[in-house]
């Protein structure tokens, strides 16, 4: 699994508690957002939704890990944008939950608001409770089948609901396509991972 982690300007000083945290996954990590000094260009959770929407529509990232300061901000906006469902994380069992009842491929950290004594160890616990298991087995037990037939509903409701990804990227505010393309560490990312096809090919040939 190739996880993308995708910090944004508010939060970028968490950055690194994220990748640590991180470390005791066993799983390919990259880290594709702002870190902590890193000024330009300054990404909000309106780019880092669409970033990490690209990254799971290419198959760069099969898991991508954003947040703001509420985490409600990067939430909104990449549930924008068709094929991501992504999950508002603050404790180890909404982690393991989220996984369980609503396979995901994405969640959103409270980077500020809550962050205070032991935040490094909770975003452990998180991670560790987020990939522990196999996704999408449903909890309780008796309610699998059910969660899984909605989720699998939910994939439909989200392909009938929005339009193709390259319609979007043609109509998308202008400004913000060009400060996403122009993050090196993203457009390198799907350079590399991103599978061939015309939305690889619309990022790195503006």
């Amino acid at each position: 699994m190739r996880i993308a982690v995708i910090s944004e300007v508010s939060a970028r000083d968490k950055n690194a508690f994220i990748l640590e945290a991180l470390r005791e996954i066993n799983t390919e990590v990259f880290n594709i957002g702002m870190a902590d000094g890193t000024l330009e260009p300054e990404l909000t959770y309106i780019h880092t939704g669409l970033m990490a929407a690209l990254a799971l529509e290419t198959g760069a990232a099969d898991f991508v890990i954003g947040g703001c300061g509420t985490g409600l901000g990067f939430l909104m906006s990449v549930m924008q944008y068709p094929k991501v469902f992504c999950g508002l994380i603050i404790d180890p069992v909404d982690a393991w939950l989220f996984s369980q009842i609503n396979g995901g491929n994405c969640v959103s950290l409270a980077l500020n608001k809550g962050f205070g004594w032991a935040a490094d160890i909770n975003l452990k616990y998180i991670f560790e409770k987020l990939f522990c298991d196999e996704a999408g087995r449903g909890y309780p037990p008796h309610r699998s089948k059910s969660q899984q037939e909605s989720r699998k509903l939910l994939e439909d409701i989200s392909r009938t609901t929005h339009m193709d990804f390259a319609s979007i990227l043609e109509r998308l505010d202008k400004s913000t396509l060009e400060t996403v393309l122009s993050h090196k560490a993203f457009t390198d990312f799907i350079s590399s991972y991103g599978s061939e096809g015309e939305i690889r090919d619309i990022i790195l040939n503006r």
